[in-house]
Order: C-alpha cells, then sequence, then structure tokens
C-alpha cells in the first residue's frame, strides 16, 4: 500500500523549517522511527523520523529547501520492495497552497491587474474591507508573520487577494496608512523598507540570513516594539567568591562540570526570583493578568557560529551549585553542537547573558518575551573601594538588569538588582534568605 509522509507539527509556533540533509534516497529500505531528514528551524537543529516503515518510491524534497508542516515528503510503499519510481526532485503539486516557498511571492492580483490594465478610466473597484469582528482572516503564515513583527492583528487588515486573503501589501498599506493596531510602532515600519543599491559606491556581498539570526531579529524587533523596558546597573563585590570558586573548582571538575561565574550566578538568580515572585511571571495583557510561575526554570545566552541560542536549565532552585555547573557545561556543548532540542529552548522565566569571558564594563540586555527580565553580566575588574575605613582593592562585577516596566517598578528593579550583587558578596544570605 502507498502511503505519503508529510511534515509532522514540529512544536509550538513552529511553521517552517529549512532542510539540512536528506537521509534517505528512492529505493531505501526504511523502519519506523528511522530518522529521513534532518531540519533547522528558528530554534534547533532536529531529526524527523518517518511514521511507517516500507521501501522509499519519491523523494518529493532536497537540501536547502524551505518547508511547512504538512508538506509532502516522501512517497513509501508500506512493507514492500517496489522499484524507486521517481527522482528526489521536489514535486511542486504535493506541496499544500500555504507553502513557505509559495508564499515568497505572495499573489497580488490586484496589483497585477492594475499593472496589466490599460490606461483608460475604469469604474474603481470596492475597497476591500477588514474581517468581521471574532472571523478569522484568511492570510497565509508568512503574511501573519510580517504582521506580527509590525504589531498589526491581521484580522484588521483589510485583504486584497482571492477571496479577501491578506497579503504583504496589504499589511505595508495597512501600517502607511496608520491604521495599526494600538501595539503598532511606525519606527518598525522602515526596517523592511529596501535598502540602497550600496554596491554604487563598492564590491558588496549578500547571504541569505540563517534560520537562528532571522529568529532573533525577529524576536528581539518584537521585544522592542512590544516591551517598555529598562535597565538597572549595578556592581557586586565578588573578592571572596572568586577565592571559594577558586578552592573549589576541582570538586566541579571532577564531576564532569566547570565551576564558571555563570553556574553560581544561576543559583543566587534561581534564590531571587523565589523572594522576588514578580520577576517570575508573564503578562496578559489580552486577558489583563499576571501568570506566575510555580517553577524556576532559567535560559542561559550560548554564543555560537551559528548565532545566539538561549537553552534552558530547568528547576534550577532545586540544584546545587555544583550540579548547575555540569548541567550547565553539558547544554552549552548541545548547543555549540548542533544538538539541542525543542525542548531545551523553551520555557524559560528569566535568562542570564554573560559577555564578561569577551570583555565590556556593561550593557543593555533585551528582554527575552514573554518573560520580564533578563540579567547582563560584564567583565569583573579591581578597584578601590571603601571598606572599615580604608582604600581596598576588590574585584567588582558589573551587572545590568532590564525589565519589563509594565509589571515591575524601578524600586523593584533596584531591590532585585541589590539582593543579587549581596548575595554573590555574601554567600550566607542565600541560607539565610535565599
Amino acid at each position: 500500500m502507498s502511503f505519503e509522509f508529510k511534515l509532522p507539527e514540529l512544536g509550538e509556533n513552529i511553521t517552517t523549517a529549512t532542510i539540512v540533509g536528506v537521509l534517505v534516497s528512492a529505493g531505501d529500505q526504511i523502519k519506523p522511527g528511522q530518522p529521513v531528514l534532518e531540519l533547522e528551524t528558528d530554534k534547533a537543529v532536529l531529526e524527523v523520523p518517518s511514521d511507517v516503515g516500507g521501501t522509499v518510491t519519491a523523494v518529493h524534497v532536497k537540501a536547502g529547501q524551505e518547508i511547512g508542516i504538512g508538506q509532502l515528503l516522501l512517497t513509501l510503499e508500506e512493507g514492500g520492495a517496489a522499484k524507486a519510481a521517481t527522482t528526489s526532485e521536489p514535486a511542486a503539486e504535493a506541496a499544500p497552497a500555504e507553502t513557505p516557498e509559495a508564499d515568497k511571492k505572495p499573489v497580488e492580483p490586484a496589483k497585477a491587474a492594475a499593472e496589466a490594465a490599460p490606461t483608460s478610466a475604469q469604474a474603481p473597484a470596492p475597497a476591500p474591507e477588514p474581517a468581521a469582528p471574532g472571523e478569522a482572516a484568511a492570510a497565509a503564515p508568512s503574511v501573519r508573520r510580517f504582521a506580527r513583527e509590525l504589531g498589526v492583528e491581521v484580522a484588521d487588515v483589510a485583504g486584497s487577494g482571492p477571496s479577501g486573503r491578506v497579503t504583504i501589501e496589504d499589511v505595508k498599506a495597512h501600517v502607511r496608512a496608520g491604521a495599526g493596531s494600538a501595539g503598532t510602532r511606525v519606527a518598525a515600519a522602515p526596517v523592511t523598507a529596501p535598502l540602497p543599491d550600496m554596491s554604487k559606491w563598492g564590491p558588496v556581498q549578500r547571504e541569505k540570513m540563517s534560520n537562528v539570526r532571522r529568529a532573533t531579529a525577529r524576536a528581539m524587533g518584537q521585544s522592542w516594539s512590544a516591551i517598555p523596558m529598562v535597565t538597572q546597573f549595578d556592581k557586586g563585590d565578588i573578592t571572596e567568591l572568586e577565592q571559594l570558586r577558586a578552592q573549589y573548582g576541582k570538586r566541579a571538575e571532577a564531576a564532569g562540570g566547570k565551576l564558571t561565574p555563570t553556574a553560581i550566578i544561576l543559583k543566587v538568580v534561581a534564590a531571587a526570583l523565589k523572594r522576588f515572585p514578580q520577576f517570575n511571571a508573564s503578562i496578559d495583557m489580552a486577558n489583563e493578568e499576571i501568570v506566575t510561575k510555580q517553577y524556576v526554570h532559567v535560559g542561559v545566552a550560548v554564543d555560537t557560529d551559528r548565532g545566539l541560542l538561549v537553552p534552558v536549565l530547568r528547576d534550577v532552585d532545586q540544584k546545587n551549585v555544583i550540579q548547575l555547573a555540569v548541567e550547565l557545561s553539558q547544554i552549552a556543548q548541545k548547543a555549540r553542537d548542533r544538538k539541542l532540542g525543542l525542548e531545551d529552548m523553551q520555557g524559560g522565566c528569566f535568562t542570564i547573558s554573560n559577555l564578561g569571558g569577551i570583555g565590556g564594563t556593561g550593557f543593555t540586555p533585551l528582554v527575552n518575551g514573554p518573560e520580564v527580565a533578563i540579567l547582563g553580566v560584564s567583565r569583573g575588574s579591581t578597584e578601590p573601594v571603601w571598606v572599615d575605613g580604608q582604600w581596598q582593592p576588590r574585584l567588582m562585577l558589573p551587572l545590568s538588569l532590564t525589565y519589563d516596566h509594565r509589571l515591575i517598578d524601578g524600586a523593584d528593579g533596584a531591590r532585585f538588582l541589590r539582593w543579587v550583587c549581596e548575595a554573590l558578596e555574601k554567600p550566607f544570605l542565600l541560607m539565610l534568605e535565599g
């Protein structure tokens, strides 16, 4: 019996992926659960296993192609040994109507008709109307994604496509007309404006954005547009802490990890989130509610050759520092080896971004929504500090806390960061209050 294997759901809010490699070819015998494709999504690289076993009679996709959920990937002859019928060329007819390949050049009949029509006067077409309240607007996934980047509700946009379908040009026109939703920032529109021809002034090189870079650009643009952020700066005296880290570092190494400042800061932040629960929350503006989490999962930004990835460590409050050091080493290596799964990137409550290994005296990290705060860590330096009536050389660690001002007030931000600094200065505070 012939079986069509289509791309299954990959995870929350993931509608497209790029094929990194096709692991089978026409004529191959495969077993149920055997990986057949390697995909790169906005969040991770993962393998896609086949639901059934049999003989591959046709491969409808190829490496480098962008595909959408439900798109036909393989044709199989279940349990048979049928001869391969086709080659591994992508079949255009196999793709559903709303695949990303089709969405790259959205059909704009109104525009095309206007260009093809004679210049003589003609009766104006009736103006398109937005979807009725409560009715879902017809739009391709790429159009919905583009609208989200600009803070526009697709349902508010009048569609000019077939049957009122919303196109990218409709969204642009909606923003230009100033009719965007209350969350729309007009300043976001120039990001998508065409660039001038820079080759007029010298040689240039263009390269396609990677999935990770595209996802980062989209997420940071949304955060900057939607979240009013404030950054609080402070310094923690880690002179004694560094001595303890050097003294007990070998214990972490024996367990398979490394006692880095980030591992210690993870434990401190977990205690701070318990002490200040408003930092372990998210804002639901649609329902005008504050969602406070009863768990503590903390993301750590990892610099990789693909861009910035943020794997999440689970239940940080329930683990000791050595356990966190081991887990941090493992998950950072997974990120660099492109082995992170989707579940490794989801569910974070708070994020830590440590640039101290590179340098700098401070920076303003952007909140990774729907979280409400992020802690930036810069390079420590020895500074003169007035202690017990005299100047002493102390190792000071610059910290920067960016928070969502809709939920967190300035005084709360200052208290949270000061508590983190004091916990780093006096680890006994973790046992006392953490």
